[in-house]
């Protein structure tokens, strides 16, 4: 397998070793809770890694700018992901890195995403599901940050479908995928 930019999706506890020991240098952490959260991004920290806290995946954290400032104040994220453009825009002005996160269900969910993010003006967008190549690229031309597309993608030919579709980056919660990641590509801020 080739490399390729990925960023890791920590979905369970169990991928920490595994995450901790690849070549990516972003983590979209989605699983804890309030009070290990702190010990999980201290530690990604230590390794090097940047962590962007999916603020509706961790248990304990509410929806609102307090959160935010919480998550930026405490716990020192790098940046956020969510679905809610309340929690981009709380986020921004805490100066904390965005990701809005949507979903591709229908063309109506599509072009409402756009609007948003047209709207809270995040600094990246993750699309799911990440298997849809047209659809990839037609999201691309409508929006001006770059594009994550993450969800079952699983083999390598689905990656370099997504990435000359128009992805910038693939989010993946296979820590075999994590192995075949560059650094050159993700931006550290």
């Amino acid at each position: 397998m080739k490399f390729y930019p990925i960023i890791a999706s920590v979905t369970k506890e169990e991928q920490f070793a595994h995450v901790l020991e690849s070549d990516v240098e972003r983590v979209n952490l989605m699983t804890g809770h309030i009070g290990n959260l702190e010990s999980y991004i201290t530690k990604l920290h230590d390794w090097g890694k940047q962590v962007y806290v999916h603020i509706e995946m961790i248990a304990g954290l509410g929806r609102d700018a307090h959160t935010v400032a919480y998550l930026r104040d405490k716990f020192q994220a790098d940046g956020i992901i969510t679905t809610k453009s309340n929690i981009i825009t709380a986020a921004k002005q805490s100066n904390l890195r965005t990701i809005q996160r949507i979903f591709a269900i229908d063309t109506a969910a599509i072009h409402t995403a756009v609007r948003m993010i047209n709207s809270t003006n995040p600094d990246e967008v993750e699309l799911m599901p990440g298997l849809m190549p047209r659809v990839t690229q037609e999201v691309k031309g409508m929006i001006k940050q770059p594009l994550i597309v993450g969800g079952l993608i699983r083999h390598e030919e689905e990656v370099a479908a997504a990435l000359a579709s128009g992805a910038d980056y693939i989010s993946s919660g296979d820590p075999l995928m994590w192995r075949h990641a560059i650094t050159s590509k993700t931006p550290v801020q």
